[in-house]
C-alpha cells in the first residue's frame, strides 16, 4: 500500500511541476525541464536522507 502512495506522489509531483512550469513559462521545453528536476530531487532524497 506504501509503495502505491509514493508511486502515485512522484507521479503527481512530476505532473504538478510539469503544469505550473508550462502555466508560468509557456514553453514545453522548460515544462519538461522542470520534470525532471523533480526526478532529480526524489533520487537526491533517496540517496542521502
Amino acid at each position: 500500500m506504501q509503495g502505491h502512495i509514493i508511486t502515485t506522489g512522484i507521479t503527481f509531483g512530476t505532473a504538478l511541476a510539469i503544469t505550473i512550469s508550462y502555466s508560468y513559462n509557456h514553453s514545453v521545453l522548460w515544462a519538461i525541464f522542470h520534470g525532471i528536476l523533480s526526478w532529480v530531487y526524489v533520487i537526491y532524497h533517496v540517496l542521502f536522507h
